[in-house]
């Protein structure tokens, strides 16, 4: 089962939705249905090619709850898009009414990233998994949608909201929801670092959620990565890691990366933290 990220493509689709002004631009759940289509079918042309013929391969549209009330609304922190200067930030913040926020040395938009509280449509998942499939989903976090109360003859029905889920937040509640026996968070960097950028700084080689947890990590770069492993490592009792994808085969073996557990197994090289539990 693979998932993926969208926060490039999703901010150049709201840029160039908002540079027509002859109608309302699409809004984040849109332009999230069109990335995971867009990026699951990149995903799946090239597998396609390298994996062999009879290997079924599906990539799916993925409509996660999240609660209307999430504090994330208030206070928008997921990048989306580009990076801008400070001065072009404010001429776009003044003219779309976007939020900035520092990326480094740049500004990037941020938006809201509410927790994913449910997955909708678990079950096609699950038939496509148990008949060997390969099942893209939940891309980009998934598409945002929540409840609304209606007239009373129609009930309660689902709705789009105006945010973009972290994807490494949804990747752990779907891993969890489908008894995966492991989660596999791929990014450009060989695992999670104490002290990153100092002369200190050392890679964590295997951890448990609970001493993970207490480290700290910044909320725009490793720090929903974290959250994810912690989580789903809390809540299924099995291993979640974060490593390099060039390196993903051996991740997945428990040989590379930062992994998280409740059983550390001895004899890895590394750094190697407990919480004393």
């Amino acid at each position: 089962m693979i998932s993926h990220g969208n926060g490039p493509q999703v901010g150049l689709l709201a840029l160039q939705g908002s540079a027509y002004t002859e109608v309302d631009p699409y809004p984040l759940d849109l332009l999230g249905a069109q990335t995971e289509g867009m990026i699951g079918y990149l995903i799946q042309q090239e597998l396609g090619n390298e994996l062999p013929f009879e290997k079924r391969l599906a990539s799916l549209l993925t409509l996660i709850e999240v609660d209307r009330e999430d504090p994330a609304f208030a206070d928008p922190t997921k990048p989306i898009g580009p990076i801008y200067t400070e001065a072009h930030s404010k001429k776009l913040a003044e003219e779309k009414g976007w939020t900035f926020k520092p990326d480094g040395d740049s500004f990037r938009r941020v938006v809201p990233s509410p927790l994913p509280q449910r997955i909708f449509g678990i079950e096609p998942v699950e038939w496509l998994l148990e008949r060997g499939a390969v099942v893209i989903c939940a891309g980009g976090g998934g598409i945002p949608v929540a409840h609304t109360d209606v007239p009373a003859t129609a009930g309660r029905q689902l709705v789009g909201v105006e945010a973009v889920i972290d994807k490494d937040l949804a990747s752990a509640v779907l891993a969890a929801d489908l008894r995966a026996d492991a989660l596999a968070i791929v990014t450009d960097v060989d695992g999670v670092y104490t002290g990153w950028g100092t002369p200190a700084g050392r890679r964590l080689d295997w951890v448990s959620p609970g001493a993970l947890a207490k480290l700290g990590f910044a909320a725009g770069s490793m720090g929903p990565k974290v959250d994810a492993a912690v989580q789903f490592a809390s809540a299924t009792g099995r291993r979640a890691a974060i490593g390099a994808l060039d390196q993903i085969a051996a991740i997945v073996r428990g040989e590379a990366g930062t992994n998280v557990a409740h059983e550390i197994p001895v004899g890895h090289a590394g750094e190697r933290v407990d919480d004393g539990s």
